[in-house]
């Protein structure tokens, strides 16, 4: 057999072929474009709504630091908008498997989905393709969190989209919680040990005060204000009495100086702690809205998908492009077979 021969393809010769089967090739054209058009229709694909709603993540994860500390010391403005890594925290928060459980349940997503669990054999696997599919977060230039919703029912796009920037805020309060609660625990049995310890320190003052000491340096002063008074008087009774009152003092005034400083010491320290435990309890039993919405989730009025033009022009052109391949490979192998023949 004689190796075949062949020669280099030249525009006039694609121009050739487009022309030699242009009724093949706009036919084939326009039934792919008929077909999408036909494909498109809302008893074949359902049109999806899409609801959006955009905020902002703040800064602030302590309600007590943010609002009750003095202005100059504030590290953050509680109002003021968060920056990049408030925004990828906010973005790993709408991705977690507690905020997507509740929001399953909230709105039963398994239902609306139609997703039968006994017939489905893997009805979470079919859940997580849909809410991939319909569910979308992203963050935009400006560094906003954006919630897109794409949904048969124009309504319940936009309900899932705000529900799921409250679910936000909810599940952001409860992740703090998990530290913030602890944290209020740890500082109150401080608290609690501190007003011990102080209790501990004035029962010794007290014992003190029984042995007739109550202020060191005043009665210090007093004394020996009396002692000099009496020895000026020659009243030597009085002037014994005084001088053994003196000795008493100073036996113990050491001890009474001690703990006197101690008190004080401790008391500050107790000042601090409970400074310290009444912000906590505001982090627990108080709340604060961790986003600024900036645009709500309305009720769309037009659909979002499927976009009618372009499935036409893609099937147009898959049926231009699969008409004219399959034409060229039927030229080619047909003038192979004639020059093997």
């Amino acid at each position: 057999m004689d190796q075949l021969d062949y020669k280099p393809l030249t525009a006039v010769d694609v121009v050739q072929f487009f022309w030699r089967w242009r009724k093949w090739i706009i036919g084939a054209t326009l039934v792919a474009g008929i077909a999408g058009f036909v494909a498109s229709m809302p008893v074949f694909m359902k049109p999806r709504f899409k609801a959006t709603h955009i905020f902002y993540p703040t800064q602030n994860n302590s309600i007590a630091d943010a609002l009750l500390q003095d202005a100059n010391q504030r590290q953050k403005d509680p109002l003021q908008f968060g920056e990049e890594e408030q925004a990828e925290q906010a973005l790993q928060v709408l991705q977690s498997s507690a905020l997507m459980s509740r929001l399953v349940r909230n709105f039963n997503l398994m239902k609306h989905y139609g997703i039968d669990v006994a017939k489905e054999a893997w009805p979470q696997t079919a859940l997580q393709a849909e809410i991939d599919a319909r569910i979308a977060f992203s963050r935009t230039r400006y560094l906003s969190i954006r919630i897109d919703v794409l949904d048969e029912d124009p309504k319940m796009a936009a309900k899932i989209a705000n529900g799921i920037a409250l679910l936000y805020d909810s599940v952001k309060t409860e992740i703090q919680h998990q530290v913030a609660g602890p944290a209020l625990d740890i500082v109150e049995r401080n608290l609690r040990a501190k007003q011990q310890q102080i209790q501990q320190v004035r029962d010794e003052m007290r014992k003190l005060g029984e042995q007739g000491i109550t202020n060191y340096e005043e009665q210090s002063r007093a004394i020996a204000e009396e002692i000099y008074k009496a020895q000026a008087a020659g009243q030597t009774g009085k002037l014994q009495t005084l001088l053994e009152a003196q000795r008493n003092l100073a036996n113990n005034g050491g001890a009474w100086l001690s703990l006197n400083e101690k008190i004080r010491l401790e008391e500050e320290k107790e000042s601090n702690i409970n400074a310290m435990y009444e912000k906590r309890k505001i982090d627990v039993n108080e709340k604060l809205s961790h986003k600024f919405t900036v645009s709500e989730a309305t009720v769309p009025e037009r659909k979002a998908w499927p976009v009618r033009r372009l499935i036409v022009m893609l099937a147009m052109m898959a049926g231009f492009g699969f008409s004219a391949v399959g034409l060229l490979f039927f030229e080619f192998y047909k003038s192979r077979l004639a020059k093997v023949a």
